[in-house]
C-alpha cells in the first residue's frame, strides 16, 4: 500500500462519507475549525507579542503565558479534531493540493519552534520573566511563531480556492439557504 492508498482509505471511510454526504455537517465543521484557528492564534499572538516585549510588558511571562495557553490548547484540540474531519471528507484532492502541503509544513514548524522555545529558551524565564524586555532568543521564537501561524492561516485559506471537491454536493443541500437551513437543522 503507498501513500496515496491511504488518502483513499481515509476518504472511504466511514467518518469520511458522513462527513462530505452530510447535507450540514461540511460547513458547521468548517465553521467550527474557523473558530478553533482564530482561538490557537489570537492567544498565541497575544504571548507572542509579550514576547516581543510589545504588549503586557508590566505582567510576568508566565503569567500571561500561564492564563493563555490553556485556551490555546483548547482550540488547537478542537482545531485537530475539525481539521481531520474536513480532511477526510476529500483526502484524495488533498494528497495533490500544494496549498495543503505547505500548510502542514508550517504547522509542523511551528511545533518545532514551540518545542525548542518551551526545552532551550524557557529554562532561563527566572531571569526575564518579569522584565519588560526578553532575550534575543524569546523575540526570535515570538517572531516566528506569528509568522509560521500566519502562514498556517494564509494556505489554509488558500486550500478552499485551490482544491476543488471531487464529488456533488448532496440533493438534500439547498446551495441557496445553507446557512439558515443548517441553523434551523440544529
Amino acid at each position: 500500500m503507498d501513500f496515496y492508498d491511504i488518502f483513499v482509505a481515509i476518504e472511504n471511510s466511514p467518518i469520511g462519507t458522513w462527513v462530505r454526504n452530510s447535507s450540514h455537517g461540511l460547513p458547521l465543521i468548517n465553521a467550527a475549525h474557523i473558530i478553533a484557528v482564530a482561538m490557537v492564534f489570537g492567544t498565541i499572538f497575544v504571548v507572542d507579542l509579550r514576547l516581543l516585549g510589545l504588549q503586557a510588558r508590566n505582567r510576568a511571562f508566565t503569567r500571561v503565558a500561564g492564563d493563555l495557553l490553556k485556551w490555546t490548547w483548547a482550540g488547537f484540540a478542537l482545531a485537530v479534531v475539525t481539521g481531520l474531519l474536513l480532511f477526510a471528507a476529500n483526502a484524495t484532492t488533498f494528497y495533490s493540493n500544494t496549498q495543503f502541503w505547505f500548510k502542514m509544513g508550517a504547522l509542523v514548524l511551528a511545533g518545532i519552534n514551540m518545542f525548542v522555545f518551551e526545552f532551550v529558551t524557557v529554562r532561563s524565564v527566572e531571569e526575564w520573566d518579569t522584565a519588560p524586555t526578553t532575550p534575543p532568543a524569546a523575540k526570535i521564537a515570538g517572531l516566528l511563531s506569528i509568522g509560521l501561524w500566519c502562514t498556517v492561516i494564509v494556505f489554509g485559506r488558500w486550500i478552499g480556492y485551490t482544491k476543488g471537491w471531487n464529488f456533488s454536493a448532496p440533493s438534500e443541500i439547498d446551495l441557496d439557504n445553507l446557512f439558515f437551513g443548517a441553523i434551523t437543522a440544529i
